[in-house]
């Protein structure tokens, strides 16, 4: 049931039935109309901007159409008032009893309620973390992972079918460095002072590397030069990576559908391949760049150099992707890795990058939607920083690390679905302040343990309902505050939409929030006014009581659920 949608329905229907008694010009547009909750809740339970939207082409006052429109929905059982306020706004009250309706359907169908059939099969690649395999996961990462991971849930929840992927990067420079580093630690578990120089990675996470590659080749490659065990070494290293990072998203409850290889791309074609799909399209030429302005980007040269005609497909300037010597530039690869996600059929892609890669954006939109003939939209999510405190006082670096706060650090202190939840109370192009005290706090100011604590409540009263042999009955939906929460549980489909469509789930977190408060609100309340307590002293009361918290509950675990965080049973 998505009560927004079906009373959109109801306006569509009368407007059409208007268009066709020539009460409104016939033909008209009705995809903008709108049906949301109003601004002010005082002014009804519904708002429309139908006569807003109708007005100019159908060359009419607004206030003419609305004033029709109301009068044909005042016929509608749901409808109990329909009022024209404004310049044209349609404000609509509803009968009382949708709301117990409302409840009802959820309770009957508690799995179905909130989700959406919006992304009709379409299949949706979703890239996330895809952190370079040079050591474990930091804080900066796990703000990234959870975001790709609750936006792939959001997106399965309306419909999509979802990968989520992870890109290895494995195939640049830094992977050679990685492998140095491991090699001083080998040097190091044979007896040997480890020679950590300027760039090189210093973390003690690499000793134990170190140590296993000892134990397998022995002393066999003391003293040799490079080109002796440089590539041993380096796929010996990447695969000690990313069991590492593996096992820290697993921490954070993270599983990739696929991990794609980036070296895979090299020595394979494939890369000429997609560069010969944007060739033959006329948009690979020779040519020498104007040097830009500011920082000077490592890819940059003053010569001749194969070039993307990327400014045919929105982006500011023309992208180097072959330098003058034949190797490729960093994009090189990064084209034909959208080119694969594409040949594989995805009907949308969603990339999360961290915020350092916003140069990035229009280069790899441009990229896609030349090779995919503008068919295959790519959204770029950017994640900003996180900054973490304990006390209200910067937290001090990770020895283990070297020089970041890992994952690790941050799940090991306050636990997954902490992490998770706070990591989605901003949205994901806003810096985000997590303090590791706070958001241990019982308060209302934790939104975790708001959250948390209204799905335990209901939990309780469930037990205790069960203990005595009574179950949900029919609805008793009267006061103000019970109206309110439901009104709340009515927007969920509505909200999942509007999430799923601008790949927000930070709207998920924010919604549950607002629900937990209306739910504490209305069981505070009962403090005051037992006739609104959920427990009562007779059965039938109690039964037709429990099915608005039940359906609470049923609404926030859902919401959970989509966030990667478990529904608590009780609090501690």
């Amino acid at each position: 049931m998505n009560l927004f949608r079906e009373i959109r329905e109801d306006i569509l229907a009368e407007l059409a039935a208007m268009m066709q008694e020539g009460a409104l010009p016939a033909g008209l547009s009705l995809d903008n109309v709108a049906v949301e909750p109003p601004r002010d809740p005082a002014h009804g339970d519904m708002a429309s901007n139908a006569a807003m939207v109708l007005a100019r082409p159908a060359a009419m006052k607004p206030r003419d159409i609305a004033a029709a429109l109301a009068q044909r929905l005042e016929g509608h059982a749901r409808i109990a008032r329909a009022e024209v306020a404004g310049p044209g706004f349609l404000n609509l009250r509803l009968a009382p009893e949708v709301w117990g309706e409302l409840v009802e359907a959820i309770l009957a169908a508690p799995d179905a309620y909130g989700r959406s059939r919006m992304g009709r099969g379409q299949r949706v690649n979703v890239e996330y973390v895809s952190a370079n395999p040079t050591g474990p996961l930091h804080v900066g990462h796990s703000r990234g992972a959870v975001f790709g991971d609750a936006l792939a849930a959001l997106l399965e929840y309306s419909g999509h079918e979802v990968t989520r992927e992870y890109y290895i990067n494995d195939g640049g420079a830094q992977v050679d460095v990685l492998a140095r580093s491991v090699y001083e630690r080998y040097r190091e578990a044979l007896g040997h002072a480890p020679e950590i120089g300027e760039g090189l990675y210093p973390g003690d996470y690499l000793v134990p590397v170190g140590k296993a590659l000892a134990e397998k080749v022995g002393s066999r490659w003391l003293g040799q030069p490079e080109e002796v065990w440089l590539a041993e070494v380096r796929a010996f290293a990447i695969e000690a990576m990313m069991r590492l990072i593996r096992e820290d998203l697993a921490l954070l409850g993270v599983e990739m559908d696929n991990f794609f290889s980036e070296k895979s791309l090299y020595d394979s074609g494939r890369i000429e391949a997609a560069i010969e799909a944007l060739r033959e399209q006329g948009l690979i030429y020779q040519g020498v760049l104007e040097p830009p302005r500011g920082k000077m980007p490592e890819d940059w040269e003053p010569r001749e150099q194969t070039l993307f005609r990327s400014t045919a497909h929105g982006d500011d300037v023309d992208r180097p992707i072959q330098k003058s010597d034949g190797s490729w530039t960093y994009f090189a690869p990064d084209i034909a890795y959208h080119f694969d996600k594409i040949s594989r059929g995805f009907d949308r892609l969603v990339d999360v990058f961290g915020a350092d890669h916003g140069g990035y954006v229009k280069r790899m939109k441009a990229a896609v939607s030349a090779l995919s003939g503008g068919k295959v939209p790519l959204d770029i999510k950017l994640i900003q920083l996180v900054r973490l405190f304990r006390d209200g006082e910067p937290f001090r670096m990770s020895k283990r690390a070297g020089n970041f706060i890992t994952l690790r650090d941050v799940v090991e202190r306050v636990g997954a679905d902490v992490t998770r939840f706070v990591m989605l109370t901003r949205k994901n192009d806003a810096p985000l302040d997590f303090d590791l005290a706070r958001v241990l706090e019982q308060s209302r100011d934790n939104p975790v343990f708001y959250v948390q604590y209204a799905h335990a409540r209901v939990r309780s009263v469930m037990r205790k309902a069960e203990a005595a042999g009574i179950s949900p009955g029919a609805p008793l939906i009267e006061d103000a505050a019970e109206v309110t929460l439901a009104k709340k549980l009515a927007e969920w489909p509505r909200l999942v939409e509007i999430a799923a469509r601008g790949h927000e789930p930070h709207r998920i977190a924010f919604y549950l929030y607002e629900l937990a408060s209306d739910f504490h609100a209305l069981y505070n309340r009962g403090n005051d006014r037992p006739e609104l307590r959920f427990l009562q002293d007779d059965a039938a009361a109690t039964s037709a009581k429990i099915a608005l918290p039940l359906a609470v509950s049923i609404v926030i675990s859902a919401g959970l659920g989509i966030l990667g965080v478990t529904p608590v049973e009780e609090m501690r």
